[in-house]
């Protein structure tokens, strides 16, 4: 260990862990120095090292930490870490709680159709239509904006539906009603706005969930044209896919892809540039499960899917994770947090 601890620039009198994985055909072999025992043995990060090596030697982990197609997990490691960031608007409510049930933090609301955690730990969600808030966990409101009022809004209905704090620190609004994706600072004002195309205008259905992509485009749902858009950098449409449904939900793929959650339509579509779905997800496909109003779609990490099932009833998972196997991961069922109008959750 003496050769890599100078290599790294590490103290050569102190004892350091070294581990290291052999990988050959169906042979798989961790090994690890203890470092020194006294303290390695009381470390958590060394004993979560050791047993994530072993349980990749016995074909248990793949090599990115995740579970092996078919591992299942036992319950404690599938639930540790757990938290669940959600808005119900039967409730009245936005929350986050872990699994057991426990409230660590809450706020009321009026209407609520996205939330965001950001890095540092503060909420950013919107409390009615047109009220958004950035609030740390400890109830400071960071950040506010008033989408009746600011903006040359005041006097015409208009309606948020989707938000999103970008990489340089503005946020972008959808403004269903103007019909438009603005971004303003932390004062409010506009440093960038596109019109959005509408073929059938309501202010309540304009848009659904609004992302600005890694290229700088941005993606929209537009629930009452049952039509996903993409827009450039001008507000000009390159790409758009009708769904067959009042679509809520969509993002962008690690492949290019576009996973869309498809409202009434009760599925989920994986959808190629060219308008061919690639992969789905049908209502009553999930055993025991029915996908109901379904919202938010997210793509993790590990490539599973995060998927909002709204308006199901008590009996059906209001957030569902499944894999490309269309195996259920990971299921959350709450009605005494929140109830059948739980549109938007992050879990982390």
């Amino acid at each position: 260990a003496i050769p890599l601890a100078q290599a790294y620039g590490q103290d050569t009198q102190k004892d350091h862990v070294v581990a290291w994985l052999n990988h050959l055909g169906n042979a798989r072999v961790f090994t690890t120095t203890l470092g020194h025992h006294n303290e390695t043995m009381q470390s958590e990060i060394y004993l979560d090292m050791v047993s994530r090596g072993l349980l990749w030697a016995v074909g248990k982990l793949e090599v990115d930490g995740s579970p092996s197609s078919g591992f299942e997990a036992p319950l404690a490691s599938q639930l540790q870490g757990r938290r669940i960031l959600a808005g119900d608007y039967s409730k009245k409510r936005i929350a986050i709680v872990d699994e057991s049930g426990h409230v660590s933090w809450e706020h009321p609301i009026k209407d609520i159709h996205d939330l965001h955690v950001l890095p540092s730990g503060n909420i950013l969600f919107q409390t009615s239509w047109t009220q958004l808030l950035e609030m740390s966990p400890d109830g400071e409101i960071e950040w506010s904006y008033d989408a009746s009022t600011m903006n040359g809004n005041q006097g015409k209905r208009v309606e948020v539906h989707a938000f999103q704090r970008l990489a340089n620190g503005l946020t972008m609004v959808a403004e269903s009603g103007p019909r438009r994706i603005i971004e303003v600072d932390h004062h409010g004002v506009i440093h960038k706005e596109i019109a959005l195309k509408v073929d059938h205008p309501d202010p309540h259905r304009d848009t659904r969930m609004a992302r600005k992509l890694d290229n700088g485009h941005y993606l929209v749902c537009h629930e009452a044209d049952h039509t996903v858009r993409e827009y450039d950098r001008d507000g000009k449409v390159v790409w758009e896919y009708v769904t067959g449904g009042e679509v809520y939900g969509a993002t962008r793929l690690r492949n290019g892809h576009t996973l869309i959650g498809n409202g009434s339509g009760h599925n989920v579509l994986e959808v190629n540039s060219a308008g061919e779905i690639v992969w789905s997800l049908s209502q009553r496909e999930l055993p025991g499960i029915e996908l109901a109003w379904v919202t938010t779609v997210e793509e993790l990490p590990n490539g599973h899917f995060m998927i909002g099932n709204c308006h199901a009833g008590p009996q059906q998972p209001q957030i569902i994770e499944v894999n490309r196997d269309k195996k259920v991961i990971w299921s959350f069922l709450n009605f005494d947090a929140f109830g059948n109008a739980m549109p938007c959750s992050k879990v982390f």
